[in-house]
């Protein structure tokens, strides 16, 4: 589309959209507000999530002159009462869940619409219920001195949200930027808009530059967020050009955003390229209370950690067999969970997202044979002496396989003792449990972890100093995965079909248990133990919202601890 063009519809758009949310604005008659409201926007997987919902909760707490809101993908409705009782709102987006091209065709081989026409519908829908509920929370008033919006890498939408409604940006995560810009990207860029090239590049030490854009903010420079801005929004089709003209906004230069990594500095290197906004704040441990699947259990933790309690009744009676099991052997369990690797639901607005942009997606659904996953596991502990809990965190299929197990494998006694949400297979070596408990209360108590490579569970093994068996799957998993060889707290990282062979015959079970086995021993060999205990003594373990999340209007910049 010509330059003209873009500004004849910018202009024309601008005028239809105002308008309308003038008049939305006046429908809904809301009070002018009196206070400065923090709007935190993140989607993803509960890695991505939950670390940020849990800044959200302790920013509430700490600066009672803001109102809070915390908008994130319906899939997360556990953490209403959370937020709730910190006193921040929760705004669920219900955007559909789609996963993958491959589940176009339903049973009969039919399709509904063709993939690229369901993309753009869920494009359509996401943003605007994302549009409409930023509109609800800020309402038709002015913007208040302090008024800001708190995204992840998955919520970009927030950037051009923040833009329209003139408050300031701030970027949160607990990982590294998992995605990169093409390597053709600033090639492209240079030559197709030159003079916003050149504006970036120049751009004086604490403005928005070149080191932003590269760094993660490259993907709001496509035709797709290009044509959102200027469609649906009254801002220019590029940012931080004039919607009018579409040259560079010389006269207005925005300062660098806020980029809050939520990991140690012991872990990760921070290089000098980074651009200067960023800060890392250690790793972000959710509060113990919110890891409980058990209402009950974490009741009794809130009352053993108020000293209410003796230690030894740490967990309810329909979960003390887990502590039991624990407790049972002077050789500590081997720990083991996929997380959301098998949960759909927590992953479909991560999956869109990746839709929405043109990422390649494959199949979301990784654990798609629970029992050839279950007899690797039969396999291992066939060939070792170690003992095995496995979390699957609600994931109905692998629930399903392990009930299937218990019912045809186990002994009566084993049968006995397995409950709704607990069972033991193979000798009683193998402890399920469908549920959920604080992985620092947990992972202490165990001799090494098996996990997907996400931030959350890395994190939290590199708090209790035990190595690491990780086997990634997306994103920043693979980051971590090698991080951790490198660090000597983890072999190197497992193939997905060491860990969940697509098929259930014997020779491809075998081989699985076998690679298995051999990174288990790797991990816990004298030298890795020795560097995961030196690596915990090391990071910190303190949450920080580090200074400038907010300006107080003088220029005296804050700090939340």
């Amino acid at each position: 589309m010509s330059l003209s063009a873009h500004i004849n519809q910018n202009i024309k758009r601008s005028l239809q959209l105002t308008e309308s949310r003038t008049t939305a604005a006046q429908m809904e008659a809301e009070t002018v507000r009196t206070r400065p409201t923090a709007v935190f926007m993140v989607f993803g997987t509960k890695g991505d999530v939950y670390p940020i919902a849990a800044i959200a909760a302790a920013f509430a707490s700490d600066q009672k002159q803001y109102d809070v809101a915390f908008v994130t993908h319906s899939a997360h409705e556990n953490l209403k009462g959370h937020l709730g009782a910190k006193g921040v709102e929760y705004f669920p987006i219900f955007s559909p869940p789609v996963l993958s091209s491959l589940e176009d065709n339903d049973a009969a081989g039919s399709t509904e619409l063709p993939f690229s026409l369901q993309k753009k519908e869920i494009t359509r829908k996401h943003r605007q219920e994302c549009l409409s509920t930023v509109e609800r929370i800020y309402g038709e008033g002015p913007t208040i001195d302090g008024d800001l919006i708190i995204i992840n890498f998955f919520a970009l939408e927030g950037w051009s949200l923040a833009e329209l409604f003139h408050v300031r940006c701030v970027v949160a995560a607990p990982y590294v930027v998992p995605y990169s810009a093409p390597s053709s990207f600033e090639r492209q860029f240079r030559k197709e808009l030159p003079l916003l090239y050149k504006y970036l590049q120049e751009a004086p030490t604490g403005k928005i530059g070149w080191e932003d854009v590269i760094h993660w903010m490259w993907p709001l420079f496509s035709e797709d967020w290009g044509t959102w801005r200027s469609h649906d929004l009254p801002l220019s089709f590029w940012p931080f050009t004039d919607p009018v003209t579409g040259l560079p906004t010389w006269h207005d230069r925005p300062s660098s955003p806020l980029l809050l990594y939520g990991f140690s500095q012991e872990v990760v290197e921070c290089p000098g390229y980074w651009p200067s906004t960023v800060r890392v704040c250690g790793f972000w441990f959710l509060p113990a209370e919110w890891q409980f699947s058990c209402d009950r259990c974490a009741e009794i933790s809130s009352l053993v950690s108020l000293r209410k309690l003796k230690a030894e009744d740490e967990l309810c009676s329909n979960h003390a067999k887990l502590k039991t099991f624990l407790d049972s052997s002077a050789d500590q369990p081997i720990f083991i969970s996929l997380s959301s690797v098998g949960r759909r639901a927590l992953i479909t607005h991560l999956v869109i997202y990746f839709i929405l942009n043109d990422f390649s997606v494959c199949s979301m659904g990784y654990l798609r044979n629970p029992q050839a996953f279950l007899r690797v596991l039969e396999n291992v502990l066939n060939i070792t002496s170690h003992r095995f809990i496995l979390f699957s965190a609600g994931y109905g299929p692998l629930d399903a396989a392990i009930k299937l197990f218990a019912q045809t494998l186990s002994s009566a006694s084993e049968q006995m003792q397995c409950s709704e949400d607990q069972s033991y297979l193979f000798g009683g070596r193998l402890f399920c449990f469908s549920g959920t408990m604080p992985y620092n209360w947990l992972f202490p108590r165990c001799a090494a972890v098996i996990h997907h490579g996400g931030s959350g569970s890395t994190a939290a093994a590199l708090r209790a100093g035990i190595p690491q068996i990780i086997c990634p799957f997306i994103l920043d998993q693979f980051y971590w995965a090698e991080r951790m060889f490198w660090l000597g707290v983890a072999p190197e990282p497992l193939k997905s079909t060491s860990l969940l062979p697509d098929e259930d015959d014997y020779p491809c079970i075998v081989k699985a248990a076998n690679v298995l086995v051999g990174a288990i021993n790797y991990a816990l060999s004298p030298e890795v133990k020795l560097h995961a205990s030196q690596i915990a003594k090391k990071i910190s373990t303190k949450v920080v919202f580090t200074a400038g999340i907010y300006d107080n209007g003088n220029g005296k910049k804050k700090t939340l601890h």
